[in-house]
């Protein structure tokens, strides 16, 4: 039986782009000559730190238009609260978003059975597997979720017959 899978990724690569462009914009710009800004890409965040809370400001509009020149989708970037110390020291972490949790997918699965499509749909590993008989049916699927807006960035793959 034909099947696909709706997964939620951000291609990893273009993130790391687009903060070596942003590390590279940062060391050309006036407003930021002498002061320390640094730029750190963990496995699931990213952490921007700099002098005061005007540089973390512009830091991280470098960083996020950065990302989305690079085709990044922004929804599946979540941004904490900016911690600034008394010393002025500020630091904010923008936490990257990978697979689908289990109430978004719960939600997604919920709108593709409300709308009345004859496929079968589960999770599985932080992804959902949508399986039907006819390949237009999956295909009006694939239509359907992307014609709606979840709240996080919807990829689809493994389209299998």
């Amino acid at each position: 039986m034909p099947s696909f899978d709706i997964v939620s990724e951000v291609d990893k690569q273009e993130i790391d782009n687009a903060l070596n462009q942003a590390r590279k914009e940062l060391a050309t710009r006036f407003d930021f000559k002498g002061a320390t800004t640094e730029i750190v890409h963990e496995k699931d965040k990213i952490v921007l730190t700099a002098n005061d809370a005007a540089h973390l400001k512009g830091l991280r509009e470098i960083v996020i238009g950065k990302l989305s020149k690079r085709g990044v989708d922004l929804r599946n970037l979540k941004q904490e609260e900016a911690a600034i110390s008394s010393m002025g020291h500020a630091r904010q972490e923008l936490k990257i978003q990978q697979g689908l949790e289990g109430e978004k997918a719960k939600e997604i699965i919920a709108a593709i059975k409300g709308a009345g499509f004859k496929t079968q749909n589960q999770l599985q590993d932080r992804q959902i597997r949508v399986t039907g008989k006819k390949k237009d049916e999956l295909q009006a699927v694939i239509q359907f979720v992307r014609g709606r807006d979840f709240g996080v960035a919807t990829n689809f793959k493994n389209f299998r017959d």
